[in-house]
């Protein structure tokens, strides 16, 4: 692991990660997608900086196989813990505040410690249990010089044939290079921590701890103390003689998972990135606590000229769901929750034509696109999954092979997107378990349809359809005379019509080609011959016959050129047959 002094050189971290690579067989094992664990040890090892590398390939289907993102989503980052001295000296620093004039308590042993920093169990002075997490000592020296490495290698990649075209590394970094420096500012997790209190808290049983930000600083984080279990205890506990109550309660939590994250999706456009087991607590309540009310339907009557509104309110269950960690956010900006309401709705209809062009609209174009070649061949992927039940699909291999597709159209998925269908594919793994009958799109389709109702304006779309039906009422009257135009253009001869095929682009470059490569053949030829007479009359002549021999070698050195050439193309079109 890598040591955190606070004097850290780029040459000798060059030689540290250069040492962990080779150890690993880093690139090989990468670049050929095989052995993962080994390249998750060796991220392990780096540290911070690369285990979150690891972290962001989980999500990224479109540079990693199904087998990569699975064993790079557990990778575990735990590392020995600081002092209490060096935990003291961090938090005046930040604060300029003692941790006794701050907190009535403090646990001097942290009960977590993982790479970027440390977690301690503490309490107020007024008595509120809180966590703080304390930043290792010069962790953001080694991210950025970490960060300033990669950029530099990412420079050389441009030389190195990858096949890899639509993929672009500068901004992988980017995203890396965000997330980290997000995630050594504790700030910016404060803030979406307040943000994400203020969206869910209160929501059905949804909990979302509070944060003080007045105690926070760059390097320090004081949360509100949430106790419970990793909502994994649930699905591994075995049933018992209540078992009717048992899966009641997974139904009504794989419920609430699915309705808020929809919620936050849709409603909010900020969303929890990274909703995996460990960062959803179940929380017990105790016999005398307030369980609550929640609001199950609203009603409105009118009597006469007065209107009445009422609720209709039922009490929570005897439990709590709380939602932990905010480092990983997702943020959609309106016009791209549009895109994916219309994806969901695409596909409940299982119309696929209509799910690839909803698919279109969520991804950039890379190259030139023949959207009828990838409707076609999205429909023939896609169909076997419409008839399949939600348990059965394994949705990261059904993911890799999606984004592989949109790649081979010239087409990538925008980041936003691969992160919140990672985020959705994580908590679906989890809803499935406690409620294999559940489905997030049956659930998402109702919820899908209430967001475009309330996006739609049905006096903006009637006016739209009655200037369309004016306009097209005037270029009726105007048919006849643009009939009578375009057959005295056809009896005059003066038409011309133009054709243009499937494959067409792909077909003139091959003809360019060949022309080319022909045309050199015959120049070929002509050297070949020239130095052939050259060589042969002018045996008395040196310089003469040096010039000859010269023109053997240049022919000889363009026709391995050409074979090389063809070899390296003839083995590419084989590769992309065989993907």
């Amino acid at each position: 692991m890598v040591s955190k002094s606070n004097n850290i050189k780029r040459s000798q971290r060059l030689r540290e990660i250069m040492a962990v690579l080779r150890r690993h067989h880093f690139l090989s094992n990468f670049y050929h997608q095989a052995n993962p664990r080994e390249v998750c040890i060796a991220l392990q090892e780096l540290g911070p900086t690369f285990i979150k590398l690891g972290q962001i390939l989980s999500t990224r289907s479109d540079l990693v196989s199904p087998a990569y993102i699975k064993e790079l989503r557990r990778l575990q980052d735990r590392v020995q813990a600081d002092s209490f001295t060096s935990v003291q000296r961090t938090f005046e620093a930040q604060t300029g505040k003692p941790i006794s004039a701050v907190f009535a308590h403090f646990d001097e042993q942290p009960f977590a410690s993982a790479s970027i920093g440390q977690a301690h169990h503490a309490t107020l002075k007024d008595g509120t249990a809180v966590v703080v997490k304390i930043q290792h000592p010069a962790v953001s020296q080694l991210v950025n010089t970490d960060i300033m490495l990669m950029r530099r290698a990412v420079k050389l990649l441009r030389y190195v044939p990858t096949g890899m075209t639509v993929v672009d590394f500068n901004k992988v970094l980017d995203e890396l290079s965000t997330s980290l420096l997000s995630e050594v500012n504790t700030i910016n997790e404060v803030h979406n921590g307040e943000r994400f209190y203020k969206l869910n808290n209160g929501d059905d049983i949804i909990r979302v701890p509070r944060v003080y930000a007045k105690y926070c600083a760059p390097e320090v984080l004081v949360n509100q103390a949430m106790k419970g279990q990793s909502v994994r205890c649930l699905f591994e506990q075995p049933m018992g003689s209540h078992k009717k109550e048992q899966q009641a309660q997974r139904h009504y939590i794989a419920q609430v998972l699915v309705k808020n994250f929809l919620k936050q999706v849709f409603v909010d456009h900020f969303f929890h990135a990274d909703p995996h087991p460990g960062n959803i607590l179940i929380q017990n309540l105790p016999t005398n606590a307030q369980l609550g009310l929640k609001t199950t339907r609203q009603h409105q009557v009118k009597i006469g000229l007065t209107q009445l509104e009422y609720r209709q309110q039922e009490p929570l269950p005897p439990y709590r769901i709380v939602y932990l960690d905010f480092g990983m956010m997702g943020t959609l900006t309106p016009t791209m929750a549009d895109g994916i309401a219309n994806v969901v709705l695409a596909i409940t209809t299982k119309n696929t034509r209509r799910i690839g062009q909803a698919v279109l609209a969520i991804c950039n174009k890379t190259g030139s696109v023949n959207e009828p070649q990838f409707l076609k061949e999205l429909g023939n992927f896609i169909h076997p999954y419409l008839s399949m039940g939600v348990g059965e699909i394994d949705f990261t291999t059904m993911l890799y092979q999606i984004v592989q597709l949109c790649q081979r159209n010239h087409l990538q998925m925008k980041p936003e997107v691969t992160l919140l269908i990672k985020a959705f594919g994580t908590l679906e793994s989890t809803v499935a378990k406690l409620d294999p009958d559940i489905s997030m799109m049956q659930v998402a389709r109702p919820f899908g349809l209430r967001y475009l109702k309330r996006k739609f304006n049905w006096r903006t779309t009637l006016d739209d359809q009655l200037i369309n039906l004016y306009s097209a009422a005037q270029e009726t009257s105007k048919l006849p005379d643009k009939v009578g135009a375009t057959l005295d253009t056809i009896a005059n001869g003066d038409t011309q019509v133009n054709f243009k095929y499937q494959g067409q682009e792909r077909l003139v470059k091959q003809i360019e080609r060949i022309t080319n490569r022909f045309l050199i053949v015959i120049i070929l030829a002509a050297v070949i011959m020239g130095s052939s007479i050259i060589v042969e009359g002018s045996s008395n002549h040196p310089s003469i016959f040096r010039l000859g021999v010269i023109g053997y070698s240049i022919a000889l050195v363009v026709i391995v050129a050409l074979v090389l050439s063809e070899s390296i193309h003839r083995w590419k079109n084989w590769r992309n047959r065989n993907k």
